[in-house]
């Protein structure tokens, strides 16, 4: 008996012979035949041209059908749910409300069945009969649009025919017999009371008779993967007839059986056994349809791990739902890490934002965002926008770019409250690997937009490492008239630059700019905040609200420098346009500042890197370079005021080599390249040469022994290598 058993539980294995669910009633030959001798009535419309238009132009994609056939399964389901909350009765012909999906790879067929409403013999007439007829917009107008179902059954209906070459529907309604509905979308559709009788209890069955090249949805692997895409999150649960191996203990065959009572336990051995079942494949739900307060931190992170396949929590998330031109649902999450080449140039945008219709999967877009808020992950959900519509045609859509509009300001505000968070850590992190995306954001928006993106910069600044444009504001002196930065490559340039000397000195705060699009921001689209101008303390127009009361004393200092002014002028004319007094310095003795049509410092860096890497001359970097810059002086400064006691005492025979070594020393302090190093050098090098006392043309002395040529090289190897097999020699013998 063992033997048997495991025989027959093998030959199962091998066969595989698919089993159909036992309440299954499939049209048997005779009842095929019974259809085809049905009434038979023509579409209400061109349908060959109707039906080209749906295939050829709304769909993109055949797998699409089975989103169209649920998203109407769904529907119905709805419809039937509605009725009952004034009628019990109405869900006594069945109460159990549910969506199947049944595979038959023996008669080449897919079922789809839902316990809906079902179809009398004159709605079925009259929905199926003429294409693109909204069956569920009729209900709505029946039920006064006292819910939100907005379906489009005839088109989501007809995209069967993408896959199939003939549509069986059978359908009972509460109110009629059951009717079977048949049609190979030609030009008519044959119609038949069910020689069955009542099989389905109440709602609609499609049978899909598949074309040759879709056999592919007859496997259930493939039909679990497109509901899990498409369909996952519709309120009805959704079964699909699926095969599976599993394994199963048995007694070993092999255990010799005898008259002897056994008191031990038998030997089992494992067997794998094929099994047929219903499986449920949407067990997410949509969370984005129930209240906030109804859905844990939890249950978002975990929604949002699932939908979007990240491993990681958000760092951020905002659900909201939005009501008047158009309607909608969203989650709008914020990832804790960028993509990959986040915000490089070339770099292909993500497709983060899903969009749904009614629960139901439609598309995902990666050029629905800005690009600046492309690492946001988004959830959309809206009654207001097509189904049975292209990708291409959805986004053209008049209502998705008011979603738009409106997902944006919601981003935004998600981003202030988190910069706004009393942990700063939060933010802090944030910033860290997205600041780029919010500085592109500045210069690339414009209105409420850029106002809220300026309040979410951060920089360092000579006071915190953290500061934002509102703290710096609330921190300014009396009659402080300007918001001060500096620009650099790095925080330490900055912090010694001689350029915020006087600055600091007197306790006013620098921000510390040092990523190189920090300065084009200023230049084009940041120009204040809250009514005080941004001023680069390397360029010209730095106040600080007092000029007025030391205008006499800085006109004196003026004219009394203004031999050594005259002087270095004179002597720098072919790289300075101004020498002056500074207003920046408490301890450098000079610095070097750009002149009215000039770069500054790190500008002219970053337009000397961007030619580098496109190998090429940039004209308009070399025109920059060339412009003669502004040289200020400390008078402050011992060594300042030598030089303009020399001056003034005619003692400059010496004093030739000083002006563009000081130059140069400044430029390079303030953070410029030498324009030419060598110059520069050479400056210095003869400094030194009088500090020590040697003479200005005195060279090196140095002895150069000339490289041998190739020739004189090759002959000296030659010898060597003879040499050498001498010596073999002489020690063989």
């Amino acid at each position: 008996m063992k033997l048997l058993l495991w025989v027959f539980l093998s030959l199962q294995i091998i066969c595989q012979v698919q089993e159909l669910p036992p309440d299954y009633s499939p049209l048997s030959t005779d009842d095929l035949k019974a259809v085809e001798q049905g009434e038979t009535v023509q579409f209400q419309s061109d349908v060959s041209r109707v039906m080209s238009i749906i295939i050829n132009s709304i769909y993109k994609s055949k797998e699409v059908f089975l989103r169209e056939l649920l998203s109407n399964a769904a529907d119905a389901l709805d419809k039937i749910r509605f009725l009952s909350l004034t009628n019990k009765k109405e869900l006594e012909s069945q109460l159990d409300l549910k969506i199947q999906i049944l595979p038959n790879k023996e008669q080449k067929t897919l079922t789809i069945r839902d316990t809906g409403i079902g179809m009398d013999q004159k709605t079925l007439k009259s929905v199926l009969g003429t294409v693109a007829k909204s069956g569920t917009a009729e209900f709505m107008k029946a039920v006064q649009n006292e819910t939100d179902l907005i379906g489009q059954f005839g088109v989501g209906f007809y995209s069967a025919f993408l896959v199939a070459d003939k549509v069986t529907v059978v359908s009972k309604h509460n109110e009629d017999v059951q009717w079977i509905w048949e049609s190979t979308s030609e030009n008519d559709f044959r119609m038949l009371r069910d020689p069955r009788g009542n099989t389905l209890g109440r709602g609609t069955e499609i049978i899909l008779h598949l074309k040759p090249d879709a056999l592919e949805y007859l496997d259930d692997t493939r039909l679990r993967q497109l509901v899990q895409t498409y369909s996952e999150f519709i309120n009805f649960p959704i079964y699909v007839w699926s095969t599976k191996e599993i394994e199963e203990q048995v007694e070993d065959s092999n255990e010799i059986e005898d008259d002897v009572e056994d008191v031990t336990e038998p030997k089992t051995t494992t067997i794998k056994r094929i099994v047929t079942e219903w499986e449920l494949v949407n067990e997410n739900k949509p969370i984005w349809t129930r209240p906030l307060s109804q859905v844990t931190v939890e249950e978002y992170q975990g929604f949002y791990k699932s939908l979007f396949k990240d491993n990681s929590d958000p760092l951020a998330y905002s659900h909201f739902k939005a009501e008047g031109d158009v309607d909608f649902k969203s989650i709008v999450y914020i990832p804790k890490n960028p993509p990959k080449n986040f915000m490089e140039p070339g770099q292909k945008v993500e497709k983060n934002i899903k969009v749904f219709v009614k629960k139901v999967f439609v598309t995902e877009l990666s050029d629905f965002m800005p690009k600046w808020l492309s690492f946001v992950k988004v959830l959309i959900d809206s009654p207001d926008l097509p189904l049975s519509v292209s990708r291409e045609t959805l986004q053209k859509h008049p209502s998705l770019k008011r979603i738009r509009k409106k997902v944006v300001g919601k981003t935004l505000d998600l981003l202030v409250e988190l910069a706004q968070n009393p942990d700063k850590s939060v933010y802090s992190s944030f910033y860290k690997q997205y600041r780029s995306a919010i500085k592109y954001g500045v210069f690339d928006a414009r209105g409420p937009s850029q106002k809220k993106l300026v309040k979410l910069l951060r920089y360092e600044s000579t006071v915190s490492p953290d500061t934002s444009f509102q703290e710096y504001v609330d921190r300014m002196k009396d009659k402080q008239p300007q918001i001060y930065y500096v620009t650099a490559s790095n925080i330490q340039e900055a912090k010694n630059s001689p350029l915020v000397e006087t600055l600091v000195a007197r306790g006013y705060e620098v921000l510390f700019f040092v990523d190189p699009v920090d300065e084009y921001l200023t230049g084009q689209a940041l120009n204040e905040f809250e009514g005080f101008p941004l001023q680069n303390a390397g360029k010209d127009g730095l106040k600080f609200g007092d000029e007025e009361e030391n205008e006499k004393k800085a006109e004196a200092l003026e004219a009394e420098f203004k031999p050594l002014t005259e002087w270095l002028q004179k002597q720098l004319e072919s790289d300075v346009q101004q020498v002056r007094l500074s207003k920046h310095l408490t301890s450098s003795f000079g610095a070097v500042i750009p002149g009215p049509m000039g770069l500054s410092a790190a500008q002219e860096r970053l337009l000397g890197i961007q030619a580098q890497s496109k190998g090429e001359m940039d004209p308009m970097g070399m025109f920059y370079k060339s412009q003669k810059r502004v040289f200020e002086l400390n008078p402050n400064h011992p060594l300042i005021k030598s030089l303009l006691t020399n001056v003034k005492n005619e003692k400059t025979d010496a004093l030739k080599h000083v002006p563009k070594a000081l130059f140069e020393a400044s430029a390079l302090h303030s953070g410029w390249e030498p324009r030419s190093p060598s110059e520069f050098v050479n400056a210095v090098e003869k400094l030194l040469r009088v500090q020590v006392g040697v003479d200005e043309e005195a060279k090196a002395e140095t002895k150069v022994e000339k490289a041998k040529d190739k020739t004189e090289k090759k002959e000296r190897v030659e010898e060597d290598l003879v040499i050498e097999l001498d010596l073999d020699e002489h020690d063989e013998l």
